[in-house]
């Protein structure tokens, strides 16, 4: 009865971070970019009672032996990079990906980070930023004087300025690239670090090695699925009404044990 005690608390501390999770990702259900998390479980040690194939009382073999688990826990977290859909915005700067590569900007101190948000803008300097201020890697700067932006689908960047009647190339965006995204750390605000599950990033062309493609005027919306994420929801608190009905029946028992010892 002590063991399904502790049993059944395992797996309402799973269910918790369950639900952590699933809330997490409903909050952020309108952040451009956002890619939701999904928990995934494994069971905890089993106590072997009789091993399969051991010779009972009768002298037969027992064919399946005797284990006992002691529940189960979260073994990791993970990303999940589908596709989110475009919204329309008509910003110039605003970028949306459609494939699978990263934005990759360059924070103050000289770190790096990616992300799917894709909402710039233009600094004082003519320089692409995000709304932190965070410079957008690799991109040109924007004349002070020009007019319009035009960022084609393979990353070229143009600007008009003036009385100019063609746009001028001043430069191309790249984006980078992992081996596996679901490696990747979140560090809040939307953005990702690599780490050695990730792999080394792969600074590449646009619509290069399944980078994907760029959509001027564009951002790409989080992947949440708000029906799914509430069914899970449902799912996750079911399981943690019946092991919390589980303890409270382990614990009428202990209370009837209790009460036949006196």
């Amino acid at each position: 009865m002590l063991r399904s005690l502790m049993t059944a608390a395992s797996g309402m501390k799973a269910q918790q971070m369950q639900v952590d999770t699933i809330a997490n990702n409903i909050a952020n259900v309108n952040t451009n970019g956002f890619k939701r998390s999904r928990l995934s479980f494994r069971s905890l040690l089993y106590q072997t009672i009789r091993e399969p194939g051991a010779p009972t009382s009768s002298n037969q073999s027992d064919v399946t032996g005797l284990q006992i688990g002691s529940g189960t826990e979260v073994s990791g977290s993970s990303k999940v990079f589908s596709q989110g859909e475009l919204q329309a915005t008509a910003g110039p700067l605003d970028l949306a990906i459609r494939g699978e590569g990263f934005f990759r900007v360059s924070l103050p101190n000289g770190e790096l980070r990616y992300t799917r948000n894709g909402s710039f803008r233009k600094d004082a300097t003519g320089q692409i930023v995000t709304a932190e201020g965070y410079r957008l890697d690799g991109a040109p700067t924007i004349p002070i004087d020009a007019t319009s932006v035009i960022i084609g689908t393979d990353g070229t960047v143009s600007t008009m300025s003036g009385n100019d009647q063609l746009p001028t190339e001043i430069g191309t965006l790249t984006l980078t690239r992992f081996a596996n995204p679901a490696g990747l750390k979140a560090q809040g605000g939307n953005y990702y670090s690599e780490t050695l599950s990730s792999g080394t990033p792969q600074q590449v062309a646009v619509d290069e090695n399944g980078t994907g493609t760029l959509e001027q005027g564009f951002l790409e919306r989080s992947n949440v699925q708000t029906v799914d994420e509430l069914v899970a929801l449902i799912i996750a608190q079911r399981n943690y009404e019946v092991n919390s009905r589980a303890i409270k029946v382990s614990d009428e028992m202990l209370q009837q044990v209790n009460q036949l010892i006196r």
